[in-house]
């Protein structure tokens, strides 16, 4: 019986705005997917394809996020790892072992390595970092529904001259990371 390997990734450490997220997949080797990339690498079309056909095909995938007020408590690399240990404990089946992209992992029951640019090397994390872009984009698309005036459908809360800009104009929303320095800094003008 050939060994369930699952691949991790995140997308969403660097935003000033909305939740971290983390995918878990498993392809197995027949997963037929051609074209899995670091989501960083391809187009917004290709990740969104990609992702349809990853969940269509993997034997097995979770997606699961850390809130902002988590990331504010606990900081933004703890909350991605509780990010990944929730997409982990997600999966209808247990791997045999984990690769997570980068140099940090969650603490789980689970062999883990880490594996630099893992994203490029490795097809089960591309695929969990397609999975976890596409979610994080969808939910700040939704709050860009709901504040409009931050531009959130174009920068999805990266650090932007548009998004600071509204920032310093609009002041922070419940969704901007309190923690983080321009936030803090605007915040700080505009108490």
């Amino acid at each position: 019986m050939s060994r369930l390997i699952a691949g991790v990734d995140e997308a969403g450490r660097g935003p000033l705005a909305g939740p971290v997220f983390a995918a878990c997949v498993i392809l197995g080797p027949e997963h037929g997917i051609a074209g899995l990339a670091d989501s960083k690498q391809l187009s917004e079309r290709k990740r969104d394809y990609l992702a349809v056909l990853i969940k269509e095909r993997a034997l097995a995938w979770a997606v699961a996020s850390a809130s902002v007020t988590e990331i504010d408590r606990l900081n933004i690399l703890q909350a991605t790892l509780l990010a990944m240990k929730r997409a982990i404990a997600q999966l209808p089946v247990i791997p045999d072992s984990i690769l997570i992209d980068g140099s940090h992992a969650p603490k789980i029951r689970i062999p883990v390595t880490t594996v630099i640019k893992g994203d490029v090397l490795i097809a089960e994390i591309a695929a969990a970092s397609i999975l976890a872009k596409t979610a994080r984009d969808a939910e700040m698309m939704e709050h860009h529904l709901l504040f409009p005036q931050y531009g959130f459908d174009r920068h999805k809360g990266y650090p932007t001259k548009e998004h600071i800009a509204a920032l310093e104009q609009y002041g922070a929303t419940e969704i901007h990371r309190q923690s983080f320095s321009p936030v803090k800094a605007i915040r700080n003008i505009n108490d």
